[in-house]
């Protein structure tokens, strides 16, 4: 086990408890996951709260690419990096995440992007970048679209209830492994999560019941 199995392993049934109980977490199809193999999981951004609560939400270890400011954040910077956490350089081409982000899954793990790019301040999914794309068709891997809802609005004074919702796995067989293909790749995905962002906001109008997100 390296670092990052560790610190999951512990994570999970403390941070992970914490998280789930602060946010009455509610998954569905997290049976979808694959359980070995490199993937992408590509999922929407509104809040700090994201990375651990995606991370409760997924059977897997997620080695999530961070903005390189939180990495220089005392204690967090370490504490991410414990987890998996690796920096990205916003706004400029990192050479050193783009090897980083295919060395993950070329080695059979787990990639964990929000693929906007950023946080998204409008309350709902936007505009998916081109990098879960270009991993996935350069290192012949599925993505694993997955949308989360509930932490736009989530703070320590009003607990709102966070869902998560996971898509099938897609594979991006037969799209070229260029500008066109990463576009047309995350037209697709981009769609998907809003999709299941979509179903989740229903769902939680609901009461959040037991169910299946749609395929």
């Amino acid at each position: 086990m390296n670092v990052a199995d560790v610190s999951w392993a512990i994570g999970r049934p403390t941070i992970g408890v914490a998280i789930k109980l602060a946010s009455r977490l509610k998954v569905y199809g997290r049976e979808r996951v694959p359980l070995d193999g490199g993937i992408v999981v590509a999922c929407n951004h509104f809040s700090w709260f994201d990375p651990p609560a995606l991370g409760a939400a997924c059977p897997r270890v997620l080695y999530y690419m961070a903005k390189i400011e939180a990495h220089r954040v005392r204690g967090l910077g370490q504490l991410i990096r414990a987890f998996g956490a690796f920096p990205v350089r916003r706004g400029e081409s990192d050479r050193d995440a783009v090897r980083t982000m295919r060395r993950v899954v070329g080695e059979g793990k787990a990639l964990g992007l929000f693929v906007e790019g950023t946080r998204q301040r409008s309350g709902v999914p936007g505009v998916v970048q081109p990098g879960a794309a270009m991993v996935a068709l350069q290192e012949g891997v599925p993505i694993v679209p997955v949308a989360i809802h509930g932490t736009q609005d989530w703070s320590l004074r009003s607990r709102q209830r966070v869902s998560v919702a996971w898509g099938e796995s897609m594979s991006l067989d037969g799209l070229p492994k260029g500008g066109k293909g990463y576009k047309e790749a995350s037209g697709l995905v981009q769609a998907e999560i809003r999709r299941l962002f979509d179903w989740l906001v229903e769902v939680q109008r609901l009461g959040c019941p037991d169910g299946t997100p749609p395929a």
